[in-house]
């Protein structure tokens, strides 16, 4: 009978082998008193009275072994995470507002299109009835200005979706900032004019040289130009750039834009918000003012509307990471620009359209 290999009743293992016909039979004992490791742990010694046994736990999170009966684990490189048994590196999932993956995107990028689309319909109603009284008295060319200003800060969005690159991230909120900058310092002409026109119409009034088309593209000019001084520094200085966060989670990689110098990225949206209040508090102050030259009470609505998304959208920004964060700005993005578009707009766009009775001399006067 052939015992090759066959335990014994007290574990030992018998080893049989053949000389001259007679079969000789060794009893030979294994000595261990530990089980083998298996790949994904590692050896821990010093758990047990004999300094020769050991006992096997997992290996820390970050880190594999792939042989059994290992000392030591290895970590995995930045751009790899173990998987479930940790017994080997796996490629970490890339995080970022994909076009293929992530609906949201596809909802902003709908939305973006469909209010750009809704714009420059606008745009061309005010066109169509330029000689009419109601796209006179509100200053047609700041009109036109500050809707070509909302259409491409629509299409703004689009630099922020899909896979960031460096020129993407030097693009996005400097871009931004300058258009809208525009935007706001057209609103802000248009309060100050409201106010100038109200003034001129006393008798011998010295703001008279004032009405015109001068003051407001002066007024437009000097605003946007501070902005656009603040953007060409910060990327001259320390411009953003494409960053990947390998650290935030455990197995993903956050691609996202890195802004370079803080002190810039929030003196774009500084600047912003200075001019976003001083348009508020003019126009808020010539509210009262005859609503036969005025849309301070528009104005004024709509800054509200702008202070407030942006106001509630830092404590949602700053508890966000990743693609979420991009996703919180922006809605910001496009929620405060329709808050434009919406007030200051749409209530003349009825008017126009569907109330041509009130769109004369006699009651826009």
């Amino acid at each position: 009978m052939n015992l090759e290999g066959r335990p014994s009743e007290d574990g030992s293992v018998y080893q049989s082998s053949q000389h001259g016909g007679a079969e000789l039979c060794s009893k030979i004992p294994v000595s261990r008193c530990s089980v083998p490791c298996l790949p994904g742990s590692r050896k821990k010694f010093g758990s047990s009275f004999h300094k020769c046994c050991y006992e096997c736990v997992s290996c820390p999170e970050g880190e594999i072994s792939n042989i059994s009966d290992s000392e030591n684990c290895m970590k995995c490189s930045d751009e790899e995470c173990p998987n479930e048994k940790k017994d080997r590196c796996v490629l970490k999932l890339m995080e970022f507002l994909s076009y293929t993956d992530d609906p949201i995107v596809a909802v902003f990028s709908a939305v973006a299109i469909l209010c750009c689309l809704l714009t420059g319909l606008i745009l061309r109603i005010f066109i169509h009835y330029q000689d009419t009284p109601i796209v006179k008295a509100n200053n047609r060319n700041l009109s036109y200005l500050l809707l070509v200003s909302i259409m491409l800060s629509f299409l703004c969005v689009f630099l922020f979706l899909g896979h960031p690159v460096d020129v993407t991230c030097m693009l996005r909120v400097t871009s931004f900032g300058v258009i809208f900058s525009v935007a706001v310092s057209s609103l802000l002409a248009k309060s100050i004019m409201v106010c100038i026109a109200f003034k001129a119409t006393k008798p011998g009034s010295s703001w008279r040289k004032w009405m015109g088309a001068k003051l407001p593209n002066c007024i437009i000019c000097v605003f946007s130009m501070v902005q656009v001084i603040i953007c060409v520094t910060w990327l001259s200085i320390s411009p953003p750039f494409q960053d990947r966060d390998t650290h935030s989670y455990q197995g993903k990689i956050i691609i996202q834009c890195n802004e370079g110098s803080v002190i810039g990225f929030y003196s774009v949206l500084g600047y912003m918000g200075l001019l976003a209040a001083l348009s508020f508090t003019i126009a808020f102050l010539a509210r009262t003012l005859p609503d036969s030259f005025n849309e301070a009470q528009y104005i004024t609505f709509s800054m509200l509307v702008f202070c407030s998304v942006w106001i509630a959208m830092i404590p949602a920004y700053l508890s966000t990471r990743g693609k979420y964060m991009v996703a919180v700005e922006v809605f910001a993005i496009m929620a405060s620009i329709s808050g434009l578009l919406g007030c200051i707009f749409f209530p003349k766009c009825y008017i126009i359209l569907f109330r041509p009775d009130l769109n004369t001399k006699t009651v826009i006067r």
